[in-house]
């Protein structure tokens, strides 16, 4: 019997949820049944950085007993992580301690080739490990991407585009910030058709790696090319290309 190999995906703090008395740790149920229809076993991390520091050599640890990471969504990075004086009166849910540890997956995933898919709030964690930045803010109702579908187009030639099966795909999308500065090494592989940034990917990383600021786990259920992202990341944690 084959083994499902073990993606990690970093917990999100939650004030409260329906079936619990007191806070929790999450993450979308849409996002776990997406990496287990894809054949790997999703595996919750507990995120750990006291004062809002992680410690490299804990998370290098912790890390290394998966075969694949994935970022997910959630809630906005302190605007101070990617240099940015002050906080725009529309960022939400900061929290330090979830960014330290969330950073540092990040940064030691990309250092020692852990397969690594980004989403959304991934995306820009990412984004702030290679030295970009974000725009804080997309202007509100009418101009944030929330709540919508939009068409991203795709890269010719970009494993995005490969891994979907085209150059246009239909994304769902939840986001009120995108990528303003982009990251160091990292190339846009996908935009909306009002330019924002929709995918990035990281040509030369030591190991997998895609990155996609919509949510692809709202729609893979019904979408195969959505489905497909998910499955590309086990097919890397299994060790295939």
């Amino acid at each position: 019997m084959n083994h499902r190999p073990l993606i990690a995906v970093p917990a999100r703090f939650a004030a409260s949820t329906s079936a619990l008395r007191h806070a929790a740790e999450v993450n979308a149920r849409a996002l776990i049944e997406a990496v287990w229809r894809a054949g790997g076993e999703p595996v919750t991390l507990h995120p750990h950085a006291p004062g809002g520091a992680a410690d490299p050599a804990e998370v290098t640890a912790r890390l290394a007993r998966f075969d694949a990471l994935l970022l997910p969504g959630g809630g906005d990075l302190a605007p101070h992580r990617y240099g940015a004086a002050d906080a725009h009166a529309a960022v939400y849910d900061v929290d330090e301690e979830q960014d330290a540890f969330d950073l540092e997956l990040a940064r030691r995933a990309l250092a020692d080739g852990v397969p690594l898919l980004a989403v959304c709030r991934g995306l820009q964690v990412v984004n702030t490990v290679l030295g970009g930045t974000l725009h804080q803010d997309m202007g509100g109702p009418g101009r944030e991407h929330r709540h919508v579908r939009r068409p991203v187009a795709l890269t010719p030639g970009s494993a995005l585009a490969a891994i979907t099966g085209g150059e246009r795909v239909e994304a769902s999308c939840y986001h009120h910030q995108h990528v303003d500065r982009l990251g160091e090494g990292l190339a846009v592989t996908g935009r909306a058709a009002d330019g924002t940034v929709e995918a990035v990917e990281l040509p030369g990383a030591k190991g997998w790696f895609t990155a996609v600021q919509w949510h692809p786990e709202d729609t893979a259920h019904e979408d195969p090319a959505q489905q497909r992202i998910f499955d590309a990341l086990v097919r890397a944690a299994r060790g295939g290309a």
